[in-house]
This record gives C-alpha cells, sequence and structure tokens, in this order.
C-alpha cells in the first residue's frame, strides 16, 4: 500500500493556509505548515516533503531564496510557487529558481489540486498513489469526482461525495455523527447532527439502485461503511 504524498503548505496568510490544510487532508495528503522562511526550511528538514506549496512573499525572507536553500540541501521534492506576482519576469524566476509550477493568486483549489497531483506523478513517478478509492464495488476517483458501483456511474451532490469520501477512507470502521458532522460539514453541534441521517439517507438510496446496502446504521451512535457478510 502507497504512502500518502506528505506536502508542505509555506504562507504567512492563516486563512490561506487553513484552507489548503484542510483542502488536502481531504483529498487523502498528509499536511505540514510554515508561516516563515526560517519554519519551512526546519520543517522540510525534519519532514522531507514531497512537494512544497511556497509563497514567494514571506515576513523573514523571499520564497525564491527559500527554494534555493531547499535545492541546496538535496531536497528533490515538487515545488509550487503561490503568489500574487503574475508577471511573466516573476514566473520566469521561479522556474529558474528551481520551482516546477507557478501558480498565481486567487487561485482555483480544483485547479491547484490539478497541478499538485500533475508535479507529484513527475517527482514520484509510478509510486504516486492511486487516486481511486475503492471498497467492494464501489469506487469514487479523486481526480473526476466520479462515484461508480458494480461499473455503473452513480451521480452524487457535493455534499454526498464529501460523505462517500469519508466512509471510503475510513471503511469498516463505526463513525459516530458527531465524528462525521466534524469531517463533512465542518460543524459540532449536537442539535444539527439530524443533517448526517438525512444525507446518509440520500447516499443509500443512490448507492443501493445498483447493489447490497453498504452502509450500516450501529443505533445510536453512527454508521459504517461494511459489506454484508456472504
Amino acid at each position: 500500500m502507497s504512502v500518502s504524498p506528505r506536502v508542505l503548505v509555506v504562507d504567512d496568510q492563516p486563512n490561506i493556509v487553513d484552507l489548503l490544510d484542510t483542502v488536502l487532508r481531504f483529498h487523502g495528503f498528509r499536511v505540514d505548515t510554515a508561516t516563515t522562511a526560517a519554519q519551512a526550511v526546519a520543517v522540510a528538514a525534519a519532514r522531507p516533503p514531497d512537494l512544497v506549496l511556497l509563497d514567494v512573499m514571506l515576513p523573514d525572507g523571499d520564497g525564491l531564496a527559500v527554494c534555493r536553500r531547499l535545492r541546496a540541501d538535496g531536497l528533490d521534492a515538487g515545488i509550487i510557487f503561490l503568489t500574487a506576482r503574475d508577471a511573466r519576469a516573476d514566473q520566469l524566476s521561479g522556474l529558474a529558481y528551481g520551482g516546477d509550477d507557478y501558480v498565481t493568486k486567487p487561485f482555483d483549489v480544483e485547479v491547484l489540486l490539478a497541478r499538485v497531483r500533475a508535479v507529484l506523478r513527475r517527482v514520484r513517478g509510478p509510486a504516486a498513489p492511486d487516486p481511486v478509492l475503492r471498497y467492494a464495488d464501489l469506487e469514487l476517483d479523486q481526480e473526476t469526482l466520479q462515484v461508480r458501483r458494480a461499473g455503473t456511474e452513480v451521480p452524487l451532490s457535493p455534499t454526498e461525495l464529501k460523505l462517500l469520501r469519508y466512509f471510503l477512507t475510513h471503511s469498516g470502521r463505526v463513525l459516530s455523527r458527531a465524528q462525521i458532522l466534524a469531517a463533512v460539514w465542518e460543524f459540532d453541534s449536537p442539535a444539527v447532527s439530524n443533517v448526517v441521517d438525512t444525507y446518509v439517507g440520500y447516499l443509500r438510496r443512490k448507492l443501493d439502485r445498483h447493489g447490497p446496502p453498504l452502509i450500516v446504521t450501529h443505533r445510536g451512535f453512527g454508521y459504517a461503511l461494511r459489506a454484508a457478510a456472504p
């Protein structure tokens, strides 16, 4: 089983760090973060990443200099610069300093994810993880967001997709309503936990049209993605 890629997010804007941390973890990446150039170098040395998302303008230095330092230290990870600078000369400078790609802010998260995966494929080669999550005859392609059950495509809403992905990444485990609520909706109030039951019902109806039930109810606690014993 391949190990999920580790991504180091380096940016001095907390909202961007939080956004990228949440999105990358949701898509199965391991994530470290840094808000300064010094932290970035230290974290990369302690836990070498497979890819770095690196802001060009940092409070204690230049992201280009960080890139040069990481390369000098022998880091062969992919490096994608994140910056508000969109001049062609700036992009060429980033690539000349050892970067693999250059993304301008504000960025589209799905486009950034596609670029992350593309760079990882180049730097990791065939060891890059399979983007398809599977359980029994159920598949979710994390790149195309297509769901198939027994070979038949199953259209899902964005929330149903997030819910299914959480089940697939925790298949076989019993998940409480509170855990599901926090992971999929980012709520922690039990007063709205009925939304979990509602969406599990939606998801069940769509999946069960194409095969035996896969989502098991544990009364008074939550749910599990688990095939029935033969």
